[in-house]
């Protein structure tokens, strides 16, 4: 395993590599700046490095001292800094390279030309500017954009709202609201409490029958919790309020002295959880009640291909079901439904997990990110057979500080007895 410092230096040499390539289109820019001018534009290019860079060190240098609840904002600061700043910077050199071949192609073709007529300076200059003026055009997109995500688009809340129809689902509870929502990621929101509030009542707003959360409730740590709990204790429902694991609640990604402060972190999860009216269900089932009628709702615990875990048992978790019953599955990794769920008699299967990427396109019929290329369901409702499984690409976020045409979400189902209407 390489060494903090190690690291470091590596991370450190191609950072600067980036920045080195990036001033020479810079430098082709500005050649025609009074001195004093380049002076300032090189002061000003060269003091994000090495203050993003000296920010690195200190916080990689003493992480360790920072308690983990309050970990990930100040590794936000960070991560957030590098893709505002250097996205745009692998942009801009894509076409600084591209100006460098065609010059590099240029002097090998004058090398078996004759001396071509010389042209004006002034256009000559401005023809070889074009790429890089057009490189710095194009890098403000991505600028733009992770500007946009950091600073509003994390909390721009949506409801995405689906009516389903079950032939299985007892007429009893026709017209059944079930709220999701998944990936909170709570110890990112650092003191926006008025952000948590107010996703909180838009949660409430939607007048959940049954409220389910589908995992990843802190980033590393149970005491994340602890300030947002007057706030998550205002979380309703009419029925009942159920919660499962994801992969970040196991606290798998800390450094822990003992497994028994590992141990006792979970407990606490639990029982803050417990606290909160979330009743957790781990590899087990629960039937919901209603008019002498009833559902089955399934919690499986994290289940994911590898480096994921895979504590989740199915099987273990349907052994008091009845198969007869409409049954609700809450597993937070999509990846469980593609390798083990798909097939089987679970008829509506809630997972979270991806975040969409935290970044993607979405346009009235069509919606991508790059999180496609992993996951087979990784953003929304499918329709597989007659299964339908929703991935919720969750309320908060977690490595970049914000979210790019993949805003935040809620769902809420409505669901129906029958046949879907035309």
């Amino acid at each position: 395993m390489r060494s903090p410092i190690t690291f470091l230096l590596i991370f450190s040499i191609i950072i600067l590599a980036v920045d080195f390539y990036s001033y020479r289109g810079i430098k082709k820019l500005t050649a025609h700046f009074f001195t004093h001018h380049r002076r300032i534009v090189f002061f000003l290019f060269w003091s994000l490095p090495v203050m993003l860079i000296s920010a690195l060190i200190i916080f990689s240098l003493f992480n360790r001292s920072i308690n983990p609840a309050d970990y990930m904002p100040y590794f936000h600061i960070v991560s957030g800094g590098f893709i505002l700043f250097y996205l745009p910077k692998l942009v801009f050199i894509l076409f600084n390279f591209a100006d460098d071949i065609i010059l590099m192609v240029k002097k090998i073709v004058n090398t078996y030309k004759k001396p071509a007529v010389q042209t004006d300076p002034a256009n000559s200059m401005t023809r070889k500017q074009f790429l890089n003026k057009l490189g710095i055009i194009i890098a403000a997109v991505p600028f733009a954009s992770a500007l946009y995500g950091i600073t509003w688009g994390r909390f721009d809340f949506i409801v995405r709202k689906h009516k389903l129809y079950f032939k299985n689902l007892p007429a009893e509870f026709n017209g059944l609201r079930v709220v999701q929502f998944s990936d909170f990621h709570i110890g990112s929101f650092s003191h926006y409490t008025d952000e948590v509030k107010r996703a909180i009542d838009l949660i409430n707003e939607q007048r959940p029958d049954l409220l389910l959360f589908t995992g990843d409730i802190v980033n590393n740590v149970a005491d994340e919790l602890e300030r947002y709990m007057p706030i998550l204790q205002n979380l309703e429902a009419g029925i009942g309020k159920y919660s499962v694991l994801g992969n970040h609640d196991y606290a798998d990604y800390v450094r822990w002295y003992t497994d028994q402060q590992k141990q006792e972190n979970m407990i606490r999860l639990r029982q803050m959880q417990d606290e909160l009216g979330l009743q957790l269900l781990l590899n087990d089932s629960q039937k919901i009640f209603y008019k002498d009628n009833f559902i089955e709702l399934l919690g499986v615990e994290n289940w994911g291909l590898p480096p994921f875990p895979q504590y989740g048992d199915l099987e273990k978790t349907r052994r008091n079901v009845d198969k007869n019953a409409f049954k609700i599955l809450m597993s937070h990794d999509p990846t469980h439904f593609a390798e083990q769920v798909k097939g089987t008699d679970i008829d509506l299967t809630l997972s979270g997990h991806t975040h969409g990427a935290q970044f993607g396109i979405e346009i009235p019929g069509w919606r991508w990110s790059p999180v496609d290329m992993r996951y087979t369901y990784w953003g929304g409702l499918y329709k597989v057979s007659e299964q339908y499984v929703n991935v919720n690409t969750g309320l908060g976020f977690i490595g970049f500080p914000g979210r790019v045409g993949m805003p935040p979400e809620i769902t809420l189902f409505e669901l129906y007895s029958g046949e879907e209407q035309a």
